[in-house]
């Protein structure tokens, strides 16, 4: 096959290597996130925590100074991501460069295209990822929250010795995921609905068969992310299954995420650095660091690439640490999630979801099947 020098220059410009050598630094660490701007989904540059800048719009104006080639703008948050290292991260650094150097985040000298973030409805950053992996019982925290001091101990000491690989599911996507501010559904009937705050990883390159190695090079970046569960089981007779990921796991608006992605080389080695915490209603109920993972993230994305295709925009949840509602290890009793309540979960140095809690409406007459309700936690 011939390659014309247009084309392989189109490649040594193209490829990530060489950009990543030639891109200047940020003036400013950034993080993008999709907000409702004028009705319109629109991805957006955030900036301090505090402010938002429309990519398209920026980009705009500052392709009106000539020396600055034309580049097309993403449509929306999956597309930034699957040509982040293709050009758009030189491109978004020029525009936060350019905004910084002309002064144009004060307060007195701003654009109609730079916002306060509470001016603003924050979006799910990514609408919608392909799929969401998640790992189960990843800390050894989260080992046999409702055995004695004895038996948690010990179990946590047995998975040490035998780590084996990670256990990961699939959770739905659209439906479940929800942005900041948005209430998370108590489903009609169910009593009980738990928490799990964990670190989202959003993969930015395909991804297939890669070695924990090399899986930094496929990550785009981080955002928060829960888990949100119903342990109240499936249905009682049919199939012959004790456990029911989809019932557990599936419900709307089970899968909160963001508020915002934070690009890799902002945030630094997760397994140095996470620290991520859950209250409910003020009172503190999860805190964990990576030092407590059973497995690496770059170990789930090795096991998760070894069975399927990775997708620029695709999700990998980290797991969640003890305090979960149905252990007992922490409060010594199971606390379940009540409709008024707000869940706050942070991951420091990527930012917070504040999630009210709200009771799903009673469904109405029909003939498809149903979870028939619980009633109360004694039934």
């Amino acid at each position: 096959m011939r390659i014309t020098l247009a084309a392989a220059a189109f490649f040594v410009l193209a490829s990530p290597l060489s950009l990543n050598a030639q891109a200047p630094t940020s003036a400013e660490p950034f993080k993008v996130g999709t907000f409702e701007i004028a009705g319109v989904p629109t991805v957006g540059i955030v900036l301090r925590d505090s402010l938002v800048v429309e990519l398209n719009a920026a980009n705009a104006v500052l392709e009106m100074d000539s020396s600055y080639p034309a580049i097309p703008m993403p449509a929306d948050m999956l597309e930034l991501i699957g040509r982040y290292e293709y050009g758009l991260k030189l491109r978004m650094y020029e525009i936060v460069n350019d905004l910084v150097a002309g002064g144009a985040l004060d307060a007195d000298g701003r654009p109609d295209f730079v916002h306060e973030v509470a001016d603003v409805r924050t979006l799910p950053p990514i609408m919608y990822p392909g799929k969401i992996l998640n790992a189960a019982v990843n800390f050894y925290t989260h080992v046999n929250e409702t055995g004695t001091p004895e038996e948690r101990a010990e179990a946590r000491q047995q998975r040490r010795v035998n780590r084996g690989v990670p256990y990961l599911f699939i959770k739905p996507s659209r439906g479940a995921v929800i942005g900041n501010g948005d209430p998370v559904v108590i489903p009609y009937g169910r009593v009980r609905t738990d928490w799990e705050v964990e670190l989202g990883t959003v993969i930015g390159r395909s991804a297939k068969y890669v070695s924990a190695a090399d899986a930094q090079d496929y990550i785009f970046g981080y955002m928060v992310s829960l888990d949100i569960s119903d342990r109240g089981g499936r249905p009682p007779g049919g199939a012959p299954f004790q456990s029911d990921w989809f019932v557990g796991k599936g419900h709307d608006t089970f899968a909160p995420q963001g508020p915002w992605i934070v690009p890799k080389e902002f945030y630094g080695d997760p397994m140095e650095r996470l620290h991520q915490t859950l209250s409910v209603d003020g009172e503190q109920m999860q805190e964990a660091r990576a030092g407590d993972m059973i497995h690496t993230l770059y170990e789930l994305i090795e096991y998760a690439s070894s069975i399927i295709t990775l997708y620029p925009g695709d999700v990998i949840n980290n797991g969640t640490s003890g305090g979960v509602g149905m252990g007992t290890a922490v409060r010594g009793e199971q606390r379940f999630l009540q409709p008024g309540e707000e869940i706050v979960a942070t991951i420091e140095g990527i930012g917070t979801l504040t999630l009210p809690v709200v009771a799903g409406d009673e469904p109405g007459p029909g003939t498809g099947a149903r979870l028939p309700p619980l009633g109360t936690l004694e039934d």
